[in-house]
């Protein structure tokens, strides 16, 4: 069991504190709270999570989500992408799209509930993602199609076959960060009213978000925010948002590298929450809600997989050539720090896929005994060393700011420290305390950034 004890500072400057066991979801009020639940509790019954290895490789069976891998190729080149460094497979094309049809119609026992076109770029692909997404919409016409891009290739034309297909969209732009990715698509005529074309068709629909990614060169949600919404509208919707993933030396570089640095990040992005300055960002609900929920309904650790989910049976990542891979950011060509190929299985067998390129969080230190493990679960499956270390650092202070923020809605009460068995550095939630927990800190104001100061 990993039991944590957080201090909290009541709004009337007294002391209070939580009992919190992250493996069973108990979130009780210490001492002078006698015991009692934070919550009132429902439990469910969950199903406990396949734990993948090399030792214990995960397998793939009724597919629910389906991500197609167009290619690698892309007209940006972003500093932190993940897929900068990845060896290219061999290159697919418009008559690739029958056989690979053809396979999946041979593989697939159910039709699948989402459908993911990905590159790179996946505009950059038109020619084959067209006749291939059609035929796709005739042989499962109820499924959700989703695709990712960076605007700079839209068209009214596409925009069109884009909406008539039943897409959702997500435009990726860092706002006022958006020099990490390159020339930013809005400040082009031409691009910016096709973008805006689409907007303007998706947005009343609910089926376009614009997915921004933070990091340390991009830290503010706040700033984000106010910068979409004065170039889309009040109500744009944000997808993505959390902090990166360095999955190569440029991702490193975008890190926070000092104690000091990860402190005032949670510093500002809790007093982001507080203020409503992130409340467009689909990830700020989803995480608060979810850790609400998983003290609702108790759910056990054992029951987390992986936070992208490719860890899962039902969710299927696969190139036009019918090679099954770990995830859609990487090739059939790479392999994984662990040294395990991504190529990990043919549509053609499906159950012969083995996955042995991830690491489930049970198998990394720290993870079990982690107090945010019920939002992080245990970032990115395939990280190894160093860049492991630095995405688990991130990822920590990342998702302490949401769960601050939980706690807070919760009790009323600002948690300010964790004790329990965590390094000194995590302990300290804002980097605001000079004691230990038997003898808490006084209460000091959190900076609240202003919309004006963080625009």
């Amino acid at each position: 069991m990993a039991q944590f004890r957080i201090k909290l500072i009541a709004p009337d400057n007294t002391e209070r504190e939580l009992l919190y066991d992250n493996q069973t979801s108990s979130l009780t009020w210490g001492a002078d709270g006698f015991g009692s639940p934070v919550l009132e509790v429902n439990p469910n019954t969950f199903q406990d999570a396949t734990v993948v290895s090399t030792t214990q490789p995960g397998r793939k069976g009724l597919i629910k989500t389906l991500k197609i891998s167009l290619g690698l190729s892309c007209n940006y080149e972003c500093n932190y992408c993940s897929q900068r460094f990845v060896p290219h497979a061999e290159s697919t094309n418009p008559e690739d799209v029958e056989n690979f049809l053809q396979q999946l119609i041979a593989s697939l026992s159910q039709a699948p509930e989402r459908i993911e076109f990905w590159g790179g770029e996946p505009l950059v692909y038109i020619k084959t993602l067209k006749p291939l997404a059609e035929r796709l919409r005739v042989l499962y016409p109820d499924a959700e199609f989703l695709i990712i891009t960076n605007g700079s290739l839209l068209s009214l034309e596409t925009n069109e076959w884009l909406d008539r297909m039943g897409f959702v969209v997500g435009l990726s732009h860092d706002g006022p960060g958006h020099h990490a990715r390159g020339a930013d698509p809005l400040d082009d005529p031409q691009q910016r009213a096709a973008i805006m074309d689409l907007y303007a068709r998706l947005q009343p629909q609910g089926r376009i978000s614009i997915n921004a990614m933070i990091s340390s060169q991009n830290s503010s949600r706040a700033a984000v925010q106010i910068w979409l919404q004065e170039r889309f509208d009040a109500d744009v919707q944000i997808g993505e948002g959390a902090f990166i993933d360095p999955y190569d030396e440029g991702g490193l570089a975008a890190t926070f590298k000092t104690t000091a640095e990860h402190a005032q990040f949670r510093r500002q992005g809790f007093g982001e929450i507080r203020t409503g300055l992130a409340s467009r960002f689909d990830l700020t609900n989803q995480k608060i809600q979810d850790f609400i929920d998983s003290i609702r309904y108790q759910r056990p650790a054992s029951a987390l997989g992986q936070k992208c989910g490719m860890d899962r049976s039902n969710n299927l990542a696969v190139d036009l050539k019918g090679n099954v891979v770990t995830c859609q950011n990487v090739s059939a060509a790479a392999f994984a720090p662990n040294g395990q190929s991504h190529l990990i299985g043919h549509l053609s067998d499906l159950p012969a896929v083995r996955m042995k390129s991830a690491t489930h969080w049970s198998q990394r230190q720290g993870c079990s005994s982690c107090p945010v493990l019920q939002m992080c679960k245990g970032s990115c499956m395939f990280l190894e060393g160093p860049l492991w270390d630095a995405g688990c650092a991130a990822a920590y202070s990342d998702n302490l700011v949401f769960f601050a923020a939980a706690i807070e809605f919760l009790t009323g009460c600002m948690p300010v420290f964790i004790d329990g068995d965590l390094p000194p550095e995590r302990k300290d939630i804002f980097g605001l305390a000079k004691s230990t927990v038997e003898s808490p800190p006084v209460r000091r104001v959190i900076p609240i950034l202003a919309a004006q100061q963080t625009a």
